[in-house]
């Protein structure tokens, strides 16, 4: 592949990558999927392929169609909760994100709605929704029937609900909220962390087995506040918490001196926190360790 047929793919990979994560919601297997397409596009007959930007995007959703057959499997014997692999997305690597509902498109709560949807279901979902695709567009994508597609997207707007911000954007106001959290549950503050959470508040957190980790949902402020509260100082002990954007919204990054252990995302509404999802499994934190490590 010359030089320049390489930069032409570059061009194309943030894109790419952008519609792969969301599509399997693994940033991982997501930079797995394109480097595959950027080896069929090396391999191809460059001259036959009139619209490169289209020919690449039902090249990489048709990769991920074939990965989250198997996805779907290993997700079943997955040990405890699972939850999407976070991504910091303050560098711009999920595209824009200007618009509540650009960044409710790539949060960790949709991705986990996501996973209600059959896999064809779920691409005609991304592409429409996250890429503006219409529907005559994803049927050349997946071979398809327009009418077939018009159907699918139906059928999966029925299963996720209809497209809406379904979270509040970061203020001042709210990361003030998350450091009072954060204190009282290092202090193991039982009437702080009841006062600052939502009596329907929901906490799930990913260790995938290789750490320690509450395998179930925790429903109810008061549970949330029990758990941290006896066990949070001991958790916090020797940890570093940095403000972070993860998945496009409010989240924490934690640190064990040069080691990051843990992201959360810290779901807020009407000044409560709602819910937090903490992924802990660190062979989910790859990606991210690297985005926040780099020189």
């Amino acid at each position: 592949m010359t030089t320049t047929s390489a930069e032409e793919f570059e061009a194309h990979r943030p894109r790419l990558f952008s519609l792969a994560y969301r599509l399997l919601g693994s940033a991982e297997e997501a930079e797995d999927a394109v480097q595959d397409v950027y080896l069929r596009y090396s391999g191809a007959d460059r001259a036959g392929i009139e619209h490169p930007a289209a020919w690449l995007a039902k090249v990489v959703t048709n990769l991920c169609l074939n990965r989250l057959t198997s996805a779907r499997a290993r997700r079943e014997r997955y040990v405890g909760t699972w939850l999407p692999e976070p991504v910091i997305t303050s560098d711009g690597t999920l595209g824009p994100l200007e618009s509540a509902e650009q960044r409710d498109a790539v949060s960790m709560a949709m991705l986990v709605l996501l996973e209600r949807l059959t896999p064809t279901e779920r691409a005609v979902y991304v592409l429409r929704e996250a890429f503006g695709y219409g529907h005559r567009e994803i049927a050349g994508v997946l071979d398809l029937s327009e009418a077939n597609c018009r159907q699918l997207y139906r059928r999966a707007v029925r299963r996720v609900g209809e497209p809406q911000a379904r979270f509040e954007p970061a203020s001042e106001r709210q990361e003030e909220l998350v450091t009072s959290f954060i204190t009282a549950a290092r202090d193991g503050d039982l009437a702080g962390l009841e006062k600052l959470l939502a009596a329907d508040a929901t906490w799930w957190s990913d260790g995938g087995g290789k750490v320690t980790a509450a395998r179930w949902p925790i429903e109810g402020g008061a549970g949330i506040a029990r758990f941290l509260a006896g066990g949070g100082p001991k958790f916090a002990r020797g940890l570093d918490f940095v403000p972070a954007e993860v998945n496009g919204a409010l989240g924490l990054a934690s640190w064990a001196g040069d080691t990051l252990v843990g992201l959360s995302v810290i779901e807020v509404r009407d000044g409560l926190v709602t819910g937090v999802r903490a992924v802990v499994n660190p062979e989910k934190l790859a990606f991210a360790r690297r985005q926040l490590t780099r020189p």
